[in-house]
C-alpha cells in the first residue's frame, strides 16, 4: 500500500484492532438474522509525510449512506461550540451580508444555522440524505455531494445546484470554507485539498477542525480509530499536503473538542497573512513528541491492549458479582472499543442515546441495543459506561441522577477509572 498524500511505500504499522464493521453501521432487528460484513481495522504510518492512515477502508458511498445515523445537534456542548465559533469567526473576518460562506460536510445544520440568523449568505455541502433532509428543513441550502475537485469546479462555473438558491454580486467563490470533523473523513485528501484550493475567494480563509495525532498517542485514544476515520492528523503533514496545492496554514489553535483537536486557519500562498507563531509553536511540540520517528508509533499496540484487557476484567468481574452495566453515548469511538475488547450483550446489557435515528437499533458488531435516555431509571444499572469520553462532562450532568440507587459513572479510555 502507497500513502494516500505522497505516494511512498507504506512500510510501518501503527495499530492492529482486528476485524470490525463500519463503526456507524447501525443495525434494525432484521439485520441481526442475516451475515453482518467485517474489515480489517489496520493504521500504517508514512515515513515520508507522516501521514497515518487505515490500511483497508470502505468506500465513502458505502459508510455515508442515507440512513447515516451520526447527527451533530444530539450533542449541547457541540451546540454551544458551534454558536461560539459562529460569533467569533464573524467578528475576525468582519463577515456580511456580502461574504459567501460554505460549510463542507454541514450534518444537520448545527452550525450553519447560526449564519443563517445573523443574515450571512451560507449553504452547505453533505451526503447524507438523512442529514442533509434536517438541514434543510431548517431553512438552510445544501448540496447533496461529496466535496472534491468536480464538486468545486461546478460551484466555480456556476453549475452546482446550490448555485440557484442565492443571489451573488460577484462569483460564488466562498470568503469563509469551514470543515468540521470532515478532513480525517475523505479517502482521498489531495483530491479534497484541491478542492478547497480552487473554491477559496481571493482573500477567503479556511477553518479546518481535526482531532489532533498528538492527542491520541500522548492519552491512548485509539477508539478514534474506524474506517470512517482515514487519515489522522498532525500539524506537520496538513502543512505539507496544504503546501503541495499552493495553500498555507497561517494560525492554529488547539481546541478542546473531540479530546484535543486543532483549528487550522488557511488561505492562499500569496495572501499577505504572514504564518503566526502558533503554528511553529505546535510544529515544535510534534517533533518533540516524536511525531517524526518511527519508533514513537511502535508501542502504542500495547497500550490499547492495556485498556482492552483492564475494561474486560472491570466488566467481568461486574458480572459475577450480579452488577448490571449499561453504557451512555451510541458513539462511533465505543464501537471500536468495543469490538476490539470483544463485548457482547452479556456484559453490558444497552446503550442509552438520545439519537432519535440510533434508537430501537443495535450497536454494529457487539449488537447492544440502544435506548432511549429516559430508560436508565427502568433499568437502574449499577455502572454507566460513558462510551463518548470527550461528553464526559455532559454525560455524567444528564445523568446524574443514577447517584439516586448508588450508580456510579465508568470510563475506560485513557485509563479504567470509577467515576
Amino acid at each position: 500500500m502507497n500513502c494516500r498524500h505522497c505516494k511512498n511505500q507504506l512500510d510501518y504499522k501503527f495499530l492492529d484492532l482486528g476485524f470490525s464493521p463500519p463503526s456507524n453501521a447501525y443495525l434494525t432487528s432484521e439485520d441481526l438474522s442475516k451475515p453482518e460484513e467485517y474489515i480489517p481495522l489496520r493504521l500504517r504510518i508514512c515515513n515520508e509525510c507522516w501521514l497515518v492512515q487505515t490500511e483497508d477502508y470502505e468506500v465513502a458511498e458505502a459508510i455515508f449512506d442515507k440512513d447515516y445515523a451520526y447527527f451533530s445537534s444530539t450533542s449541547n456542548s457541540w451546540l454551544q461550540h458551534a454558536e461560539s465559533y459562529s460569533e467569533m469567526i464573524i467578528r475576525e473576518l468582519n463577515l456580511t451580508d456580502e461574504s459567501l460562506v460554505m460549510e463542507i460536510a454541514a450534518n444537520d445544520g448545527y452550525l450553519l444555522k447560526n449564519f443563517v440568523s445573523k443574515g450571512i449568505p451560507n449553504f452547505g455541502v453533505e451526503p447524507t440524505e438523512s442529514t442533509a433532509k434536517y438541514a434543510m428543513e431548517l431553512g438552510i441550502c445544501i448540496d447533496q455531494e461529496f466535496f472534491g475537485v468536480n464538486y468545486a469546479n461546478k460551484l466555480v462555473s456556476g453549475d452546482a445546484p446550490i448555485t440557484e438558491s442565492y443571489k451573488r454580486k460577484r462569483d460564488s467563490l466562498c470568503d469563509l470554507i469551514i470543515g468540521n470533523n470532515v478532513y480525517a473523513h475523505v479517502p482521498d485528501i489531495n483530491d479534497f485539498t484541491r478542492g478547497l484550493k480552487i473554491a477559496l475567494s481571493n482573500s477567503g480563509t479556511i477553518n479546518l477542525e481535526f482531532p489532533h495525532l498528538l492527542n491520541l498517542i500522548q492519552l491512548n485514544q485509539f477508539d478514534t480509530v474506524y474506517h470512517e476515520h482515514f487519515s489522522y492528523l498532525s500539524l506537520y503533514t496538513v502543512v505539507a499536503i496544504f503546501a503541495k496545492y499552493d495553500l498555507k496554514v497561517y494560525r492554529v489553535e488547539e481546541i478542546a473538542t473531540h479530546g484535543g483537536s486543532l483549528r487550522i486557519y488557511g488561505c492562499h500562498n500569496h495572501d499577505p497573512r504572514s504564518v503566526e507563531k502558533s503554528v511553529n509553536d505546535v510544529l515544535l511540540a510534534e517533533a518533540a513528541a516524536g511525531l517524526r520517528r518511527v519508533n514513537t508509533f511502535e508501542d502504542f499496540q500495547s497500550k490499547a491492549e492495556v485498556i482492552k484487557d483492564d475494561l474486560l476484567t472491570f466488566l467481568i468481574a461486574a458480572k459475577r458479582s450480579g452488577k448490571i452495566v449499561a453504557a451512555y453515548g451510541a458513539a462511533a469511538k465505543g464501537n471500536t472499543l468495543l469490538n476490539f475488547s470483544g463485548v457482547k450483550p452479556d456484559l453490558i446489557c444497552s446503550v442509552f442515546d438520545a439519537a432519535l435515528a440510533k434508537q430501537g437499533k443495535f450497536l454494529p458488531g457487539s449488537h447492544i441495543p440502544i435506548l432511549k435516555p429516559n430508560m436508565i431509571k427502568e433499568i437502574k444499572p449499577d455502572f454507566l459506561l460513558i462510551l463518548p469520553w470527550n461528553l464526559r462532562s455532559e454525560g455524567t450532568s444528564s445523568c446524574s441522577y443514577i447517584s439516586e440507587w448508588g450508580g456510579k459513572f465508568v470510563v475506560a479510555v485513557p485509563e479504567l477509572k470509577v467515576l
